[in-house]
């Protein structure tokens, strides 16, 4: 009788039979860096400052071009949709080509400004980022899929006096912060030494926190940063497995959840990683998150499932637009082959789905309506020649790296 109503109330465009498939809302990956899917185990096993100043910095500044993120970010959207991500949070260079892209191929964005005190590939200094930052934000304000936040790297790159500017401009366009925040110990150690506070009680004596605050990683956590965070409704944006990886520390993930702090969940670039993989980040986080709280019963599968779908949509500030499958929201949609032995039987198919389902079972993606995922096919990438490019660099690259 339902089915029938439905069926008066509304016309469909198209009717799909999916039997034995599981229909979820397109998974969010809340933050990452996309094209550094051409650093993917350039500088593995290494420690993050070692892992940053000795390679990637370099590496980037040797490398990172137009055509390398245009390349990178490719190989990403396509890694990406085949894993039922339907919307990501970009953190990297030359943002108007990320903008080009995720425009043609039909996906959805947060494009994040990086914004440094020092000189990267596509900014002399923090103004002149800032500056490419507004005009990108006015190109996009009307987009459908993209919003733009502003991404000061971390407290320990960005100076007092542009997150003093960054503070101004955010408050002025609506815009989101995105911020790499407490990402391990010895940042917090440094911050206590230089400043003789903790790095996000420096944000807040900023101004910077608030509803619109992606604190990303918070590895870090006492009860003054818990304060701080519930006080001024952060979200904070957990990446496990690049934190693992690099043995950055465990963000307290259940004790966050209890505080009713929104929590949502990340890959992080795949040069920390080494994958985009947003299912497999989501099983890893709730198994991580026991083992951090020492209770079998912290985010339990259920809660895992909204942290990669509607938290994420909430830290990016789309909630109203997607993240959950309801009536006036896009459709952004994922269906997954829930008929593999690995699901057999199902019991409970979003317990099926974080404990025992990798992201080989997706088989369908929609966003917006659009089908960009079909039976395991791109439809608007051509996969091979994504491939190809990102070898083609592959080659350049490690012809010069010395590990």
């Amino acid at each position: 009788p339902a089915r029938g109503a439905v069926a008066l109330k509304y016309q469909a465009i198209e009717t799909r039979e999916l039997e034995g498939m599981l229909l979820a809302p397109g998974l969010i990956n809340a933050h990452g860096h996309a094209a550094m899917t051409l650093f993917r185990g350039l500088a593995d096993d290494l420690p993050l400052q070692r892992w940053l100043k000795d390679h990637i910095w370099p590496a980037e500044s040797r490398w990172v071009d137009e055509d390398f993120v245009r390349c990178g970010t490719e190989l990403a959207i396509a890694e990406q949709l085949k894993g039922g991500i339907t919307c990501f949070s970009d953190m990297y260079f030359y943002p108007s080509v990320v903008s080009e892209l995720v425009h043609k191929y039909g996906v959805r964005a947060q494009i994040t400004i990086p914004v440094l005190d020092f000189p990267v590939p596509d900014a002399r200094d923090a103004d002149e980022a800032l500056r490419k930052g507004v005009a990108l934000f006015d190109d996009l304000k009307h987009h459908p899929r993209i919003t733009v936040a502003f991404g000061p790297h971390a407290p320990y790159s960005v100076a007092d006096d542009k997150l003093e500017s960054i503070r101004v401009l955010v408050a002025e366009m609506d815009a989101g912060i995105h911020m790499h925040v407490h990402e391990t110990a010895h940042e917090v150690q440094e911050a206590l030494r230089k400043h003789g506070e903790r790095p996000l009680a420096r944000l807040a004596r900023l101004q910077l926190l608030g509803p619109r605050f992606q604190a990303v990683h918070m590895t870090q956590v006492d009860d003054d940063d818990l304060a701080l965070l519930t006080e001024h409704n952060c979200s904070v944006i957990h990446c496990p497995e690049s934190n693992l990886k690099l043995a950055s520390g465990f963000c307290p993930v259940e004790r966050l959840w209890e505080a009713g702090i929104n929590v949502a969940v990340g890959t992080d670039g795949a040069a920390s990683n080494n994958d985009l993989d947003l299912l497999g980040e989501t099983r890893t986080a709730a198994l991580l998150a026991k083992a951090v709280a020492g209770s079998a019963t912290a985010l339990d599968a259920h809660r895992a499932l909204r942290m990669a779908t509607l938290n994420g949509a909430r830290a990016l500030g789309i909630d109203e637009h997607t993240g959950s499958l309801e009536i006036g929201k896009f459709a952004d949609l994922v269906a997954l082959d829930l008929s593999g032995l690995a699901q057999q039987p199902v019991y409970d198919p979003v317990s099926q789905l974080i404990y025992s389902t990798s992201r080989d079972a997706v088989r369908h993606v929609w966003i917006g309506g659009k089908q960009l995922l079909e039976s395991g096919r791109l439809t608007r990438m051509d996969e091979q020649q994504v491939i190809a490019n990102a070898r083609q660099w592959g080659e350049r690259i490690s012809s010069t790296d010395q590990r």
